[in-house]
């Protein structure tokens, strides 16, 4: 009966040692299968970052340390293709602010107008109806744009469909944004503030609008976002001397090749985005630290 308990009891070390190494197992190779995605994501950001710093026509070749490519880029009074790669950052931040304010706007409206419609039936409706150009694909979407202008409204692309394309693109994810905003909203905010006079419209500025409006930040940096990377919409409903940084790439590697101070470009934009989630970051590890004093100062 000894010898038994004690093959019992080594059966059950030999199976906790087992699990302990499939659970050991599990973490490294889910730690590697990390490391691995953010190798592929990063690598080349960092690959085209270091070769910024040589003034090789060839990334790839390293020719000495130099800054002549970043001279270059901010040298663009006498350089054509700095000027081109400035105008299309400009292009590009300016369509992507005009359609992330337009898209805002509507979308905030239109989110407002979906939580306040009281059969549910049309409020379902009308949320499913956001969601068909989020999961439609994204060329469908352009071609059907292109074909309204110039087939049907007989119109020459230009900015204002352009405006209209990255619209149609941010509008659902805007919706998406703010509703669960609304739905985490307490309803009798506002109707105490109808009790007490306001008017439908002062109660949606001065209550409804300040309840929601993390949503509707998170909307409008959606929006940019979704903007600065689009490609597929810009060609399609662009007028024909219009370029922003993705339609210019495409065009300068059909003309021959990228030019170099794209490098440096491409690693400026990189910085002031890794500088700028760094901040968020840092930032909203403070808030947290500054709420849970306010909680420790409660106790």
């Amino acid at each position: 009966m000894v010898e038994n308990r004690t093959l019992s009891l080594e059966e059950t070390n030999r199976a906790l040692r087992n699990k302990r190494i499939r659970s050991k197992t599990g973490k490294i190779a889910a730690m590697v299968f990390v490391y691995f995605v953010l190798i592929l994501m990063y690598a080349p950001l960092l690959y085209i970052t270091v070769y910024s710093f040589t003034d090789a026509t060839t990334t790839g070749s390293w020719s000495g340390f130099s800054m002549d490519l970043y001279k270059n880029l901010f040298n663009y009074a006498n350089n054509a293709k700095s000027q081109a790669i400035w105008n299309a950052a400009r292009n590009t931040l300016l369509i992507a602010v005009v359609s992330a304010l337009i898209s805002v706007l509507l979308g905030t409206l239109g989110a407002i107008g979906i939580y306040y419609t009281r059969h549910k039936w049309w409020k379902n409706t009308l949320e499913f109806a956001n969601q068909i150009p989020i999961v439609n694909a994204e060329i469908v979407t352009a071609l059907s744009l292109c074909i309204l202008f110039v087939s049907v409204l007989h119109m020459e692309t230009s900015f204002f469909s352009l405006v209209v394309g990255h619209v149609v693109l941010s509008l659902p994810y805007v919706v998406l944004s703010v509703l669960p905003k609304l739905e985490q909203m307490d309803p009798s905010i506002y109707e105490a503030a109808m009790d007490l006079g306001a008017t439908q419209t002062r109660a949606l500025f001065k209550v409804v609008i300040p309840d929601i409006m993390p949503g509707i930040l998170s909307g409008f940096m959606l929006s940019v976002t979704l903007s600065l990377d689009d490609y597929v919409i810009t060609t399609f409903t662009k007028p024909g001397n219009f370029e922003t940084i993705s339609t210019y790439v495409d065009s300068a590697m059909r003309k021959g090749g990228l030019p170099t101070q794209l490098r440096a470009f491409t690693a400026i934009l990189f910085g002031v985005i890794l500088l700028a989630m760094i901040g968020m970051y840092a930032k909203s590890a403070l808030d947290v630290r500054k709420q849970n004093r306010k909680l420790k100062g409660v106790d």
